[in-house]
């Protein structure tokens, strides 16, 4: 006879097993995630069983009931993929008091003036989101609210509302009596989520979850919560500015890479279409330390300002700190500059920001970066109307970036009036447009019949191989 199978202990987070409990996972190292699996038990056979409907061609399969209906808030449409597909399950996460539940409040009114909304609460009272409805406007005959803990009596709310759109603010304070400890956990989150899913496929109900973070900004809970569901949001926002924005991560409908801007103020929340000039600061004169690039945020081309300060130190370790831009891209650039550049940064301290809260992680954004810190250092200000694209290599070079018509084109809407960018980027855009570049000098860009571009008339662009000779033309230029 066989040994009798051992008790197996299984990780929530990402399924490594091991025959005893321990309170760490040896695997992802995630605290309090093993849980017991019962005994092992040997291959069975699965019985055929009743199928919920028969398989058809792919082509047969209608798509009408997955069309996505609008929010009333085009901010957030855009960030969805045009807005809520039926049956679809969002999350949207972010940290406290970032304005997860105006956002949602707000959205849920413009629904309910069509179509009818649940929102249920399990972090407030009826009495206080009512309070917030009054101060935003969000008063609607068709939006029922219910604040409820217990997802049984959630279930019967739905099954009493019939709602077609369904808000749970949040998903780690709804707790199941058919799950072991506490709402919050992971066993209560995976076993709500996993119901709530159900639900809203079942009755084609499109549901959003509000979710929690941990201190290091990551959803808080199991992994499985993020593939449950369809849609995963991240509200994000400096808490000093009124500026807010909401990413895709996960969109099983739309792209991943939009990104949806918000005005927080004290009557509610408000959609930005426009929100270029939100991150350039707009001074007199140049001012050592500034360049202005044009990042790309899904299908949105935005101006954003860098700013750069160095100075000496006599700390055995000068500083490198750094907002808004990656610390680890930061130190890239800063040590390409010390070696390819002879830049005498090493004993300085370096600081580097960008203007309005705003994170960039486009690499386009390098050669911004690195003129901000030779402005600096040297307390030279840039050209004036100067814009700045390109990724810095290891070797120094300055390699093409995607989508430069594009940025070009509203760097120019704004008033800019010069670019630098790496050689090749306008051949990449197609035939149509042609540069007559020479190294070392400003020269406008034309077409191939001698008009000006669309850009704007006098808009000038310059094409540069490396990081030399775009420092050697911005000193000429100077």
């Amino acid at each position: 006879m066989s040994k009798a199978a051992k008790p197996a202990y299984r990780c929530g987070e990402c399924g490594w097993t091991t025959v005893k409990w321990v309170g760490r996972c040896g695997e992802c190292q995630a605290w309090g995630t093993v849980e017991e699996a019962g005994a092992r038990q040997g291959v069975h056979v699965v019985k055929p069983g009743a199928v919920s409907a028969p398989a058809v061609p792919i082509g047969q399969v209608k798509t009408e009931v997955v069309s996505s209906r609008t929010t009333g808030v085009p901010e957030l449409d855009r960030v969805l993929g045009g807005g809520l597909v039926p049956g679809a399950v969002v999350l949207l996460a972010g940290e406290p008091g970032i304005g997860k539940s105006t956002l949602l409040l707000e959205a849920a009114a413009r629904t309910a003036s069509g179509e009818t909304v649940l929102y249920v609460t399990g972090e407030e009272s009826a009495a206080q989101v009512r309070m917030r409805a009054d101060r935003i406007g969000a008063i609607e005959d068709r939006l029922y609210l219910a604040a409820e803990t217990d997802l049984s009596a959630l279930v019967a709310h739905v099954d009493k509302v019939q709602p077609t759109l369904l808000i749970v603010d949040s998903v780690q304070t709804i707790g199941s009596a058919d799950a072991t400890g506490v709402p919050g956990g992971v066993t209560q989150v995976r076993e709500v989520a996993g119901n709530l899913v159900r639900l809203a496929k079942e009755r084609a109900m499109s549901t959003v979850l509000v979710g929690h973070v941990t201190k290091d900004g990551t959803i808080a809970g199991p992994r499985v919560l993020e593939h449950l569901v369809d849609v995963v949001l991240h509200f994000e926002g400096d808490r000093n500015s009124r500026l807010r924005l909401v990413r895709a991560v996960k969109n099983r409908f739309g792209p991943i890479d939009e990104v949806g801007c918000f005005d927080l103020h004290e009557r509610g929340i408000t959609g930005i279409t426009d929100p270029s000039g939100l991150f350039v600061s707009r001074h007199p004169e140049p001012v050592p330390g500034t360049c202005v690039t044009v990042t790309i945020e899904g299908t949105r081309p935005i101006p954003a300002e860098l700013q750069a300060l160095v100075g000496p130190t006599e700390a055995p370790q000068p500083r490198r700190t750094s907002s808004g831009l990656d610390s680890y891209r930061v130190a890239m650039v800063l040590a390409v500059m010390e070696r390819r550049l002879n830049a005498k940064i090493g004993k300085c301290d370096v600081f580097t920001a960008t203007v309005g809260g705003i994170r960039l992680t486009d690499p386009a954004v390098d050669l911004a970066l690195m003129l901000s810190v030779v402005s600096a250092a040297g307390d030279q200000a840039l050209p004036a109307g100067l814009v700045a694209l390109g990724e810095v290599g290891l070797a120094g070079e300055l390699r093409p970036v995607r989508e430069v018509r594009r940025r070009l084109a509203e760097a120019a809407r704004l008033g800019f009036t010069r670019a630098l960018v790496p050689t090749g980027s306008l051949e990449e855009e197609g035939p149509r447009l042609e540069a007559s570049a020479s190294r070392g000098r400003l020269v406008a860009l034309r077409s191939p019949t001698g008009r000006t571009t669309p850009f704007a008339p006098g808009f000038e662009v310059t094409e540069v191989e490396n990081v030399w000779d775009a420092l050697n033309l911005m000193r000429s230029s100077g």
